[in-house]
């Protein structure tokens, strides 16, 4: 089980296996895949009753209904299911979706597990071409469903279903990403933002940007379309050189010390997005030492990088230690001195 980790961390992963990006072309051996009128009448129905009753249980909260109706080794690791349900159980409650995709993902003539099953639906290269791409994929029949629902704060749920005999349709997997930030800005204002960024040249902000519009405007990230490559293409052009990882920190120096930032992104915070850095720190355990740094490296954030002052709604710094312990700071731009 390995959750998707992007900016924007919508994307609840649990389920049959770990998903990563689908890929653009065919490999040699690929799954059936149907979609619309392909699907029997037989199976559309109970695939979409199914869908209809997860997604209504979750507007009711009902962790114990979804539970239940998950595949053993769903129940078994439920919790980070339970947590989308609660922290988004108004926005699955804003009314009935616009609209439900369907996707039947048939790899029942399999005889072993596929170390990656790709399946690809419609005709490859039409504008409305669909490609799902799932590592350890045992023999089976499954669903993908992509059910938007509208309102003040957008959200589409897509879910995993496994066929356990008969047309019986359990929970094999669970997603939920909102759709919108900052008072209705949606992933195509984000793309926006970030062509506009990349061509001043404030690379920084246009990668963050860019991912976030991806997380706003693909309903998981195994999944490709046209527009989604697309936008992939423009994400990985943009990339910036030095973003820092564990392996190879940012130095930054703040406070009249040097920290070793190991990871740049952003997260949303009430409905805006914040900029955050993840640094190393010999005691985040003792708040009055970690407080004091991380306002250090929020304003040496700032000073490294201004171009992130009028693009974020604000700060976080989180200081982690050898020991385990975090500390995290969350402070508006206008406040960040």
């Amino acid at each position: 089980m390995l959750p998707t980790l992007r900016t924007v961390r919508h994307c609840f992963l649990v389920g049959i296996s770990a998903l990563l990006f689908a890929i653009a072309c065919p490999p040699a051996v690929s799954q059936e895949c149907y979609s619309g009128k392909e699907i029997d009448p037989a199976t559309a129905t109970a695939v979409g009753a199914a869908a209809q009753r997860y997604l209504s249980y979750s507007a009711q909260g009902d962790v114990a209904a979804l539970k239940a109706n998950a595949v053993p080794a769903v129940a078994a690791n439920f919790g980070t299911i339970e947590q989308a349900v609660i922290s988004y159980k108004s926005q699955f409650a804003q009314g009935q979706p616009s609209e439900t995709r369907i996707f039947v993902l048939d790899a029942s003539n399999s005889k072993t597990t596929w170390q990656r099953a790709d399946f690809y639906c419609g005709i490859y290269n039409s504008p409305t071409r669909v490609g799902v791409s799932i590592p350890n994929l045992p023999p089976g029949r499954y669903a993908l469903t992509i059910s938007k629902v509208p309102g003040k704060e957008p959200i589409t749920l897509t879910l995993i279903l496994e066929d356990t005999g008969q047309n019986t349709w359990k929970l094999g997997g669970y997603y939920a990403r909102q759709n919108s930030l900052g008072g209705g800005h949606d992933g195509e204002w984000f793309a926006s933002k970030a062509r506009e960024y990349k061509q001043k040249g404030q690379s920084f902000t246009a990668w963050f940007y860019y991912l976030t519009a991806w997380d706003l405007l693909a309903p998981v990230d195994f999944i490709s379309t046209p527009a989604l490559d697309r936008l992939s293409d423009e994400l990985q052009a943009a990339r910036p050189a030095n973003l820092p990882t564990a392996e190879t920190p940012l130095q930054l120096s703040g406070g009249g010390r040097v920290f070793k930032v190991t990871e740049l992104s952003a997260v949303p915070v009430n409905g805006a997005l914040y900029f955050r850095a993840q640094y190393e720190t010999a005691d985040a355990g003792s708040p009055p030492t970690a407080s004091l740094d991380n306002a250090a490296v929020m304003k040496a954030l700032l000073d490294k990088y201004p171009e992130i002052h009028d693009a974020f709604g604000g700060l976080i710094a989180r200081a982690t230690d050898s020991a385990g312990h975090q500390y995290v700071t969350l402070t508006p731009m206008k406040d960040v001195k």
